[in-house]
């Protein structure tokens, strides 16, 4: 099974060899794999390896679908359709062959995904049964895809909205899993400009053992896509060297709890130049609530910005909407960086575009093209959203809302 590629003869008498082309989910029969028999002949109890796991096959059962009907199978030749049930090692796209004949047949090959929409069960069964579901929807349509993003949504995705309304009512139809959706949100993040200093301190005293931590942080900005440094420039023993994890962790935690505008913090380096300590009162507790205390406060005076996602988008259309699309672009705050022909008189449009704008643009793209426009998005960096769109990104996030789309485009335009 390497990369070379062979043609396989429909012969009936030849080694046995199937494909599934598409899986189902049965009520009664649980899991139903629809194979075609690309050569020889397959008989029930016959035992093939599944080309994706290497697992070992018992084909229990065999029959033909009729509707709902389900017609036993005798034995199934080259070029036959059969249903085989509860496959534990098949899905869809896998090759069924003997295990001395270490081939797969070449699996057809799946558009990305292209429009998702975050999923909300509606009661905590629901919640309960929405995993195995979806896992089971996947293994019937492959072109669906799952994924749980930043802001801790569900996000399911597929090639557009009547095929995410085919999906979500056969989820509650088939598995009896109920759900409401919403749009995907925007993962913002936050940055500084500058360089900030700040006193972290922690002080408290109500009998006994107290509470006391003093840390003195510089936050400065590094290079997009570096991360996070911390700097420890501490001398002289003023804070005790097993203290110092307890501050970079309290900086980590502060990071991702949200900076000034609620966002996580990104690209950022933190240096500990100075702090106190009590010998009695001081802790890891105390130094980690300091140092995410002076972490906010250095925040805001490094001047925080908010950092928007901006994806790379790839759009293939017919030549006579090419200006249609380039206009519409330029109202999403899109830079068109290049466009060339492609195929059968077709054009193709790249450009930069904030993801925020283009969170429903399989939608958008649909109706600007009569259908016949395609595009494939992909993040490619992030850049420092403008002014007069912060109020309105921080209050749709307060809120719990979508930020981003709408709001955006009102305000571009």
């Amino acid at each position: 099974a390497g990369t070379e590629q062979i043609e396989v003869p429909a012969d009936a008498s030849a080694q046995p060899l199937a494909y599934v082309f598409k899986t189902l989910a049965d009520q009664f029969v649980g899991q139903v794999s629809l194979c075609k028999v690309v050569s020889g002949t397959i008989s029930p109890d016959d035992r093939l390896i599944a080309s994706t796991t290497s697992a070992e096959e018992r084909l229990h059962g065999l029959f033909h679908m009729r509707g709902k009907e389900q017609l036993p199978c005798i034995r199934a030749v080259a070029g036959d359709i059969v249903a085989v049930a509860k496959l534990t090692n098949t899905t869809t796209g896998t090759t069924l062959a003997p295990r001395n004949m270490p081939v797969r047949v070449v699996a057809q090959q799946h558009a990305p995904p292209v429009f998702g929409l975050a999923l909300k069960p509606l009661t905590q069964t629901d919640d309960d049964k929405l995993s195995g579901a979806l896992h089971r929807l996947l293994a019937e349509d492959p072109c669906l895809s799952v994924d749980r993003n930043h802001a801790h949504q569900t996000v399911l995705s597929g090639a557009g909205d009547t095929h995410l309304a085919v999906a979500l009512e056969r989820l509650a139809r088939k598995f009896g899993v109920r759900v409401e959706t919403e749009d995907i949100r925007v993962p913002y993040r936050e940055t500084v400009v500058g360089v900030g200093d700040a006193e972290g301190k922690v002080k408290k005293q109500s009998g006994g053992h107290g509470q006391y931590a003093v840390a003195n942080l510089r936050v400065s900005p590094l290079e997009r896509g570096a991360g996070f440094e911390f700097v420890d420039s501490i001398v002289g023993g003023a804070i005790p060297r097993n203290y110092i994890p307890a501050v970079q962790k309290g900086i980590e935690e502060a990071m991702n709890t949200g900076g000034a505008h609620g966002f996580p913090v990104i690209d950022v380096r933190v240096e500990c130049y100075d702090g106190k300590y009590h010998s009695v009162d001081s802790s890891d507790m105390a130094f980690k609530n300091a140092a995410a205390t002076g972490f906010k406060e250095a925040l805001g005076r490094a001047g925080a910005v908010i950092l928007e996602p901006i994806s790379l988008l790839k759009v293939t259309i017919p030549s006579a909407y090419q200006g249609d699309v380039l206009a519409d672009l330029t109202t999403r705050r899109g830079r068109v960086i290049g466009t060339s022909a492609g195929e059968h008189g077709e054009q193709e449009v790249s450009a930069l575009v904030p993801t925020a704008e283009i969170i429903r643009y399989a939608l958008d793209l649909r109706s600007l093209t009569a259908g016949r426009g395609r595009f494939v998005a992909t993040h490619d960096h992030d850049e420092i959203l403008p002014n007069n769109l912060v109020s309105k990104v921080v209050k749709a996030a307060t809120s719990g809302s979508h930020a981003g789309g709408g709001a955006s485009r009102a305000a571009a335009r």
